[in-house]
């Protein structure tokens, strides 16, 4: 294969899965309760995924390419739901820590049952088969970007 069809088709797989990012969130911000916010679910999605104990607002900003200043909104609207503790690093007194409470792990879990009657009628047109055939070139995809944007 030349070099310059590597290079479009390349670019095409980009562009497709830029629109599906665009769909996705539609779709995700229609389904959210109208406390969550992308942002918010992200944030929460990212605990329960990783499985952190904590991170600093610094980190969680880098981790979503954000402003510190726009990570600490999303996070004090998460604060006042009482999804998310702030507190003092003990290690740091400067700095902070943020963990994911019980009610947070449950809006969470609540958001995502809103969201999966949208994924179950996904999945009544594409196999769960083909979803698990993507993943694996998805995660490769994810990693290689995410090394190189330091």
């Amino acid at each position: 294969m030349k070099q310059d069809h590597k290079l479009r088709m390349a670019f095409q797989t980009m562009s497709e899965i830029a629109i599906i990012g665009q769909l996705a969130d539609n779709a995700l911000r229609q389904a959210l309760p109208e406390t969550l916010s992308i942002a918010s679910f992200g944030v929460l999605n990212h605990f329960a995924r990783l499985g952190v104990d904590g991170e600093s607002p610094t980190k969680l900003a880098r981790a979503f390419q954000v402003t510190k200043g726009a990570m600490t909104y999303t996070l004090q609207q998460l604060e006042a739901l009482g999804y998310v503790t702030i507190t003092d690093d003990p290690a740091d007194a400067r700095a902070k820590v943020v963990r994911i409470t019980k009610a947070g792990v449950r809006a969470r879990e609540a958001a995502i049952a809103r969201i999966n009657p949208g994924m179950s009628r996904m999945l009544q047109v594409i196999p769960a088969e083909e979803f698990a055939a993507a993943l694996p070139f998805l995660t490769r995809l994810r990693e290689v970007m995410d090394a190189g944007r330091d």
